[in-house]
């Protein structure tokens, strides 16, 4: 039983306007899709994303932070395989309006919170539970990527991490391709070449199924 996340969280300043990230949902999606082809039973939690479902599987849409916390709790716990490749937000607005501001509004100043740690919150019940038996998280990142990486790894107490560099034009948000690294708790790291982002999946899953025995 495999659980992936997908797809960006909207963080709502008012009821037009949110904090959102570019994340297209492309790489979860493929991993959603891999792992049926695969034979397992998936769950795909969704943020933002306008891409077609794979046919098969059990799809819960959510649109913040907290509700991607809430399903992907709900879910870990009873699954084999997290593979958590939404693209979270890190902050919200400490307070959303009711009513959309108007344009003449001034001295408007945005201010933020740190949204919750869903990784660390499933790696402290993997303590308890033993389950997930396998947690795959993503770190996309602009600088110094292989060193934040493997901190966020240690830090999260992950399986697996996957890497990709942001800022490379011929890969990464909402393109149909990746190159990515991917390090594991032992200290391995695997670089892969230029690829689409099914054929990262691919490789990922290997990699999954060789943890899993």
């Amino acid at each position: 039983r495999v659980v992936v996340t997908a797809g960006g969280t909207q963080e709502p300043i008012d009821p037009v306007r949110a904090v959102v990230n570019r994340s297209s949902g492309k790489q979860g999606y493929a991993l959603a899709q891999v792992a049926l082809d695969r034979g397992a039973e998936v769950v795909l939690i969704s943020g933002a994303s306008n891409l077609d479902v794979p046919y098969g599987l059990t799809l819960v849409d959510v649109k913040t932070a907290a509700e991607m916390q809430q399903a992907v709790l709900a879910e870990a716990g009873q699954s084999d395989v997290l593979l958590m490749a939404a693209a979270v937000a890190d902050f919200r607005p400490q307070a959303s309006s009711p009513h959309k501001i108007k344009r003449g509004a001034s001295g408007q100043i945005l201010q933020l919170e740190p949204t919750e740690d869903i990784l660390a919150q499933v790696a402290e019940r993997r303590k308890q539970g033993g389950r997930p038996k396998v947690i795959v998280g993503f770190a996309a990142e602009s600088q110094d990527l292989l060193d934040n990486a493997r901190g966020k790894l240690e830090r999260k107490g992950l399986t697996l991490i996957v890497a990709n560099d942001i800022l490379a034009a011929d890969a990464g948000f909402a393109v149909d391709n990746n190159r990515v690294t991917l390090l594991d708790a032992g200290g391995g790291v695997q670089s892969l070449p230029l690829m689409s982002k099914a054929q990262v999946a691919e490789h990922i899953l290997d990699r999954v199924e060789a943890l899993l025995g």
